[in-house]
């Protein structure tokens, strides 16, 4: 227990955790972006596809919706979800 009572190891532990919270800051965008995936990937399943079908349609009809806001729309507004799904997939027959 010399972090409280030496100013060298106080300084250290100060810059160790310096860098942790940095690579905590870093790790925490790819946590955020595994939840919307996650959100999306859950709105589309009764649905009949997947989240990487989906995502491959809508590259290909060229609509540009991040995946911040599909996942808001697959958690607050599922219809409007459920449309763009309708819009996007390929007509079949």
């Amino acid at each position: 227990m010399t972090r409280r009572r030496l100013v060298r190891k106080a300084k250290e532990a100060v810059l160790h955790a310096g860098q942790a919270a940095y690579v905590g800051r870093k790790d925490k965008k790819s946590v955020v972006r595994r939840d919307w995936i996650l959100h999306i990937n859950e709105a589309v399943k009764p649905l009949g596809s997947n989240y990487s079908t989906f995502m491959h349609n809508l590259k290909n009809t060229k609509v540009e919706l991040d995946r911040k806001v599909l996942s808001d729309l697959a958690t607050q507004y599922p219809e409007v979800l459920k449309e763009i799904f309708n819009f996007t997939s390929p007509k079949r027959g």
